[in-house]
């Protein structure tokens, strides 16, 4: 594993709400409100690859250059649905001029790999250079769905420099799925687990983490 292309983010807010959510006696209610507090918090050191401008404002006592997100940038954050859905709130909060394009993937249980039903990705990427994409997924465990969606932009051209991989918990076979694939692709998580488990469920994990944030 390249560790130099994994960022882990354990501050004490993010390894709190781990601890919660991994719990299996928090509720549904409890489990979403501790991810969108991890999301929020790994969507804030995604964007640290964000190219930034300076544009003149005024404030109430003077004019000067202040430095923002370049808004000719075209930001995607693309949920792998469903439990990718989680990121989409606090993505678009912080980052509201970001367009949302949901990717549905589907594990078979036999052979754990992926299993399309939807696709809203655009056929076009226009000066991919331009482009920034954000891929999400709570759980980073076999990793064959992130592949499949990083195909997805990496064949429109999009620099691979440009498209990070975030999740919650990752799993270190999935993570050497990913960079055997796509060395160049950056990871963000919160956890790096111990293993995979015959069925391709991360230990310890979290359980099955589309069921325990939906409640279903």
């Amino acid at each position: 594993m390249d560790s130099s292309k994994v960022r882990v983010i354990s501050n004490p807010v993010v390894l709190q709400n781990l601890c919660t959510m991994r719990d299996k006696n928090t509720d549904s209610q409890g489990v979403r409100i501790a991810t969108r507090k991890i999301t929020r918090c790994l969507l804030y050191e995604a964007a640290k690859n964000l190219p930034l401008v300076e544009k003149e404002i005024t404030t109430p006592l003077a004019t000067f250059k202040a430095k923002t997100i370049d808004e000719d940038i075209k930001l995607i954050i693309s949920p792998i649905l469903r439990a990718g859905l989680i990121f989409t709130d606090e993505a678009i909060d912080i980052l509201p001029q970001a367009c949302i394009r949901h990717i549905g993937m589907y594990r078979d249980e036999k052979t754990l790999k992926p299993i399309w039903y939807y696709n809203k990705v655009p056929m076009v990427a226009e000066n991919p250079e331009k482009f920034y994409i954000y891929i999400t997924d709570p759980m980073l465990a076999t990793g064959n769905s992130l592949l499949e969606a990083i195909k997805l932009y990496a064949e429109k051209g999009i620099p691979i420099s440009h498209i990070k991989c975030i999740c919650i918990i990752a799993a270190p076979e999935g993570i050497e799925n990913i960079q055997k694939n796509f060395p160049d692709v950056e990871i963000i998580a919160a956890a790096i687990d111990e293993k995979l488990n015959e069925r391709g469920y991360i230990v310890p994990g979290m359980g099955d983490a589309g069921d325990r944030i939906f409640n279903t």
